[in-house]
């Protein structure tokens, strides 16, 4: 039938066993932004009155990317294993479901263990990138209102303590920050100028493992424990400045009546 503008379909696709694969709309993210180096805009359902078809190429979500940073590396998601999934499409209140299955292809001498750990250590990884990289947006955006907050504070003694241990933190917020990702670079040169990043180097693994034949091979999973082992430490950094750095601060700036950094 024919929608207004404003009606949307969705398509939700889940493995057997009921978990998310992905969710595929006809309403643009009207947050998002492309950029040189960025992921590509999630796919959209056509709603045009009468037979529509859409493909759905069998990819997990599309990993997050951090605005105006340029990585040379992919952000799809890996190909689901094979096996049975749901489809259901949703438009207004009414909803519709089918059942599909992706086949093995027969000249892949891959078996369903294989299938597994391919998948499991896929999922594992960008999950991870996808964590990361909110972190690191939402980090920079707090960075940002703190630096606005401090800079409208009045000069003189009386505040003087807090723009100190302010400024302390906006520093502290950026040493992480550039050690997570490489905002210098804006085109493929760029990089042998401006080193790549923790998260550009935990994409080149990502991309380095994926494969039209699902397998891990032992090189990947010896690289995936170094970086998850570096990421652990830089994790906890970042978990120390969102839970007790921040609060801290802005308990101060608000009992001093200076206002605060609001979550993001």
């Amino acid at each position: 039938p024919e929608l207004k503008k404003d009606e949307h379909i969705s398509l939700e696709i889940k493995d057997a066993d009921g978990n998310l694969v992905r969710t595929i709309s006809s309403k643009a993210d009207e947050k998002f932004k492309r950029w040189d180096g960025g992921p590509r805009a999630e796919p959209l359902l056509p709603k045009k009155q009468g037979l529509n078809r859409f493909v759905w190429d069998t990819r997990y979500a599309t990993m997050p990317g951090v605005p105006g940073a340029y990585i040379e590396a992919g952000y799809a998601g890996h190909k689901a294993p094979p096996g049975r999934y749901s489809i259901t499409l949703k438009s207004g209140g009414q909803t519709v479901s089918t059942e599909v299955e992706i086949l093995a292809n027969p000249l892949y001498p891959t078996d369903a263990a294989t299938y597994r750990e391919y998948h499991s250590t896929m999922s594992s990884m960008e999950n991870e990138l996808a964590t990361m990289h909110r972190m690191v947006n939402d980090l920079y955006e707090k960075q940002k209102q703190l630096e606005s907050l401090l800079n409208s504070i009045p000069a003189g003694d009386k505040y003087a303590a807090i723009k100190k241990d302010g400024e302390a933190l906006v520093k502290k917020m950026k040493a992480w920050d550039e050690d997570m990702i490489q905002r210098k670079s804006k085109a493929y040169d760029d990089v042998e100028n401006f080193p790549n990043k923790f998260t550009a180097n935990y994409l080149f693994m990502i991309n380095a493992t994926e494969s039209d034949i699902p397998r891990v091979n032992q090189p990947s999973l010896d690289r995936m424990k170094e970086l998850n082992a570096q990421w652990a430490s830089l994790k906890a950094r970042a978990t120390e400045i969102l839970e007790r750095d921040i609060p801290a601060l802005n308990k101060r700036m608000w009992d001093a009546g200076l206002g605060a950094i609001w979550k993001f």
